[in-house]
């Protein structure tokens, strides 16, 4: 079990404020755990530079219409199958599907993948969510 340190940290009273206000809004308990969060997101892009093992999401969004196109997505997905972990095919209505895609791996295919997939003709909106193993992050 980790050590708990306590730091004293000096602020602008206005900037403190300015956090103050947004810890509340995202509904944190307290300052402490609302920093913790800004270093772990600060640590996780770290992890991404640096090349690390790291793990994430890509989703889009398609109309399964457009001729060969969910084909298309199958055989990118197929060519990165060691990095991707799970995908989960939604039917938002008649025309148009939702795709997410889980991955884990290098950022570098990780984010080949992605442009991949996201500009295939055909493809409406593509996101990206970047995130961690868990392994280096307390």
């Amino acid at each position: 079990m980790s050590s708990l340190v306590r730091f004293g940290v000096s602020l602008e009273k206005e900037l403190l404020q300015r956090f103050d206000e947004c810890i509340k809004e995202k509904k944190y308990t307290n300052r402490s755990e609302a920093i913790r969060d800004l270093i772990r997101e600060d640590l996780v892009k770290k992890e991404w530079q640096e090349g690390k093992e790291v793990a994430g999401s890509i989703t889009l969004v398609y109309n399964h219409h457009k001729r060969e196109l969910v084909n298309l997505l199958i055989d990118i997905q197929h060519d990165y199958h060691d990095t991707i972990l799970s995908t989960q095919h939604i039917h938002l209505d008649d025309d148009n599907c939702l795709e997410i895609v889980v991955i884990k791996g290098r950022p570098k295919e990780i984010e080949e993948l992605y442009g991949k997939l996201k500009s295939a003709k055909g493809v409406k909106h593509g996101g990206f969510s970047m995130t961690t193993t868990g392994t280096e992050i307390m």
